[in-house]
């Protein structure tokens, strides 16, 4: 089901109880997205939910609300499942801001943690588990936690927790609650094997999709670099001289982040890293100081490119490509936030061809190949680029090489 946003639709309108709207008005939510418009309702008549949608577009609202007023009319247990510690602790403070007045109370089950509060968090009887899917597995096996009155489930970034391996874990939790339960599925994509997890765990899932699959935000200005690996760091320092503002930066490693990092502090750069070696209050502390402006620049491995509320980020650089192509969609989501404008600039070496069109058939766009004074780009891509230009725009990249290819031999 994909329908126009009404941009004056207001929370009052959605069937949301008089509670909840007062904890919204108390955070100055009046207007809904286009994800929370249009899903809210669907999932307020106990339906089952698939919901593609571009990250960044508040997505915990449009299940998080529904949920909280299901569990307050009817009681049992809400299930959030998601695939890192990050997204888990955001949409624990954000359910705790509009439940606030019901007493809420939750259980974050996430890795990086000793347990001994997890399990007295368990202990409370929580409305709601906000888990991970490998401490939620290791609980559900020490007989820790119960999933028998669970009325509602998430599967919240469906498409991430298949790219890092998680479908067999999610394959257990879905047999383990009851059958009688409302499930909510969010993706930004929607692969095969996604559709096949909806098929077999729903009821007659009602599809909501606001943008089509692989669609990157419309604010977010892109842009490319074709540049040689040894050449990176001094492109990075050009670039981050001309553009002021917070910037994230992606790494495709952990050792990656943590020697760009290092290297932008030698040169008087506020910066921090996150990347899954780090321990949980060192991912805290860097990612409060990203927000406070302590740090001006985070360098990031695909960890941070899912669920991060941060909307301020000026500009995203991504130095090296993404392994995956629709990681490229989700790391760039990171800017061009609450209808900011946004600048996105990505960093490909000259054997990284497959890359980029893997990239621009994904989004179906071309991502314009730039050069910065007295740093050309190969002259080989550039000729690509403008050869591509020239023709149509909807033509494959693949083809462009491929002329590019003949005239080399």
């Amino acid at each position: 089901m994909t329908k126009q946003p009404n941009t004056d639709t207001r929370f009052s309108e959605l069937g949301i109880a008089p509670g909840l709207l007062a904890e919204l008005a108390k955070q100055k939510l009046v207007k809904p997205t286009p994800i929370q418009e249009q899903c809210i309702p669907a999932a307020l008549e106990e339906k089952d939910v698939v919901g593609i949608a571009q990250t960044g577009t508040g997505k915990t609202l449009a299940f998080g609300l529904p949920m909280l007023q299901a569990l307050a009319r009817s009681g049992g247990q809400g299930l959030i499942v998601l695939p890192t510690r990050e997204l888990a602790i955001q949409v624990d403070e954000m359910l705790n801001k509009v439940g606030r007045s019901f007493n809420l109370k939750t259980a974050v089950l996430i890795g990086g943690e000793k347990p001994f509060k997890q399990l007295q968090a368990l202990k409370r009887k929580p409305h709601i588990i906000i888990a991970t899917p490998g401490r939620l597995i290791d609980f559900m096996g020490q007989k820790k936690v119960k999933l028998d009155q669970v009325k509602v489930v998430v599967l919240d970034e469906a498409d991430r927790m298949l790219d890092i391996g998680f479908m067999p874990q999610i394959k257990e939790i879905m047999k383990s609650v009851p059958k009688q339960r409302q499930t909510l599925l969010f993706s930004a994509t929607m692969p095969n094997e996604i559709a096949e997890i909806a098929a077999h765990y729903m009821k007659m899932p009602i599809r909501i999709e606001v943008a089509p699959s692989g669609t990157t935000a419309k604010n977010v200005e892109q842009e490319l670099f074709v540049v040689s690996k040894p050449n990176k760091m001094e492109f990075l320092e050009k670039i981050l001289n001309k553009n002021q503002g917070s910037v994230l930066i992606f790494s495709r490693t952990k050792y990656g982040a943590k020697k760009i990092a290092a290297s932008l502090r030698k040169l008087n750069h506020r910066a921090i890293e996150i990347h899954s070696n780090r321990t949980l209050a060192q991912r805290k502390d860097a990612l409060e100081g990203f927000k406070s402006g302590k740090y001006r620049i985070m360098v990031a491995t695909d960890v941070a490119s899912r669920g991060l509320d941060i909307n301020d980020i000026s500009l995203v650089i991504n130095f090296d490509l993404p392994e995956q192509a629709e990681d490229y969609v989700h790391r760039i989501g990171r800017t061009g936030r609450a209808d900011k404008f946004g600048r996105a600039i990505s960093f490909a070496t000259p054997d990284q061809r497959t890359d980029i069109r893997q990239i621009e058939k994904l989004i179906k766009k071309t991502i314009p190949v730039l050069s910065l004074p007295g740093m050309p780009v190969s002259p080989a891509m550039m000729q690509a680029s403008h050869t591509k230009r020239k023709q149509s725009r909807h033509k494959p990249y693949r083809k462009t090489y491929r002329r590019v290819s003949r005239r080399r031999r």
